[in-house]
């Protein structure tokens, strides 16, 4: 997905890890994948760099889809698919 198209997709979830460090961001990403249903998007906000490297490798493994990273002001928001 374009860089675009992610800043404008609304994602079903939303995990706010902006104030932990690795690996925070991927655990409460871990714990809040079985809030959504297969095919939904869920978003994870992180300001931690590892997380941008955690979080596609995590997705590869589990067999979810990731969309793609947005860096913002301070933080990353990173999109994946159930």
């Amino acid at each position: 997905m374009s860089t675009e198209e992610l800043a404008t997709m609304k994602a079903d979830k939303t995990v706010d890890a902006r104030g932990t460090s690795c690996p925070g961001p991927l655990l409460a990403a871990k714990k809040a994948i079985g809030e959504i249903q297969k095919g939904q998007v869920m978003e994870v906000l992180s300001a931690d760099e590892g997380t941008r490297r955690d979080i596609p490798k995590w997705c590869k493994k589990k067999g979810f889809e990731y969309l793609g990273t947005v860096e913002e002001s301070g933080f990353f928001k990173i999109f994946l698919r159930k």
